[in-house]
């Protein structure tokens, strides 16, 4: 596979050059932080972008991914121009082979000189890292290897919460799928939130994911339940997340007792009722704050929150953000405003 490079469109005006983004691939990099970033600037072309997405390896070659799929480039060094538009280097879970590579790494600092703006993804702050790019400057990598990035190169101030971090020209993203994150933002960055916004649409991300990489890190997605009781129970708060259910109204509803109930739903879930039917009307309110303009009241009400300020709460507590901020976050990939109160 090969990155598609700019629309053609009606001729407007006098040509705009388009701007090249070179995406550096090598063998045993994470196939997610080529093609993500790659996909979301190819996509922004669609809606009046001129961007010319190029693969390129250190010698020109094809490269084997993490994932064992081979990535077609379209070149090496001598196949760029000699002034870069947006540079981004992906990374590898193994990261010390990565900076290991002197080719890899002789190869990123030739571009670092050309690129008007540098970017990573996930552990490609690592290759960055050792080419002294991020040296005296704020960056962030993957949650899992943040503490590594800081003992490794001490020099590099390790911020271990944000999705991505800016530091002047110089953007570093968390784990993978990150990547997707910081191309909206340099979208918007380029072409307003307009465009972002309509690349969000065609992908179906989010404008700019709520909360922090901390979510990931601290929150465990349940697991699947197997137990019929379990699933009944699952299956009524999730049909109603509104009615004021409580422990007892599900073990009733359940033909089981309150400490039965309890039992069965921690050794299927790892979650307390009480815990579930609180995700449930998170989901909830999460999906009527993203698709509707009504009021925070409204929304608490209907999601079965019963009041806004216990769902500011639980907002607080599952994102580190209030409901108002949270659905700010689908209007631009700028970082909310801190709340106050």
């Amino acid at each position: 596979m090969t990155a598609a490079g700019p629309a053609a469109g009606p001729a407007a005006g006098p040509a705009v050059a388009p701007a090249v983004v070179a995406v550096v691939a090598f063998d045993g990099v994470q196939l997610l932080d080529v093609t993500g970033p790659a996909e979301v600037f190819t996509t922004a072309n669609m809606f009046g972008a001129r961007y010319d997405v190029r693969i390129v390896s250190p010698d020109g070659a094809d490269v084997r991914t993490s994932s064992g799929l081979r990535v077609g480039v379209d070149g090496g060094p001598q196949t760029l121009p000699a002034r870069l538009h947006t540079l981004v280097v992906p990374g590898r879970s193994d990261w010390r082979r990565a900076v290991a590579d002197r080719r890899l790494v002789a190869f990123v600092g030739e571009l670092l000189g050309r690129s008007r703006r540098i970017t990573s993804v996930c552990a490609g702050a690592f290759v960055l890292a050792e080419t002294g790019a991020l040296d005296g400057r704020r960056a962030a990598t993957h949650w899992r290897l943040a503490a590594q990035l800081a003992t490794a190169y001490p020099r590099v101030r390790v911020e271990t919460d944000p999705v991505f971090v800016r530091d002047g020209d110089v953007v570093t993203s968390a784990g993978v799928t990150a990547g997707i994150d910081l191309a909206l933002s340099l979208v918007e960055d380029d072409h307003g939130a307009d465009v972002a916004r309509d690349v969000a649409r065609e992908l179906v991300v989010f404008m700019a994911r709520p909360g922090g990489q901390s979510q990931f890190s601290a929150r465990l997605a349940p697991r699947t339940a197997r137990h019929p009781v379990v699933r009944r129970v699952m299956d009524a708060v999730g049909a109603d997340p509104a009615t004021p259910h409580s422990l007892d109204s599900l073990a009733d509803s359940a033909g089981v007792s309150a400490r039965h109930l309890s039992r069965l739903f921690r050794s299927e879930t790892g979650r307390t009722p009480g815990q579930y039917l609180e995700s449930v009307r998170l989901e909830a309110a999460q999906a009527l704050l993203e698709s509707g303009d009504d009021s925070v009241d409204t929304v608490a009400e209907a999601a079965g929150f019963g009041s806004s300020e216990t769902m500011r709460r639980v907002f607080q507590q599952a994102f580190g953000i209030a409901p108002t901020a949270y659905r700010a976050r689908f209007r631009t990939t700028a970082p909310a405003a801190p709340i106050r109160g």
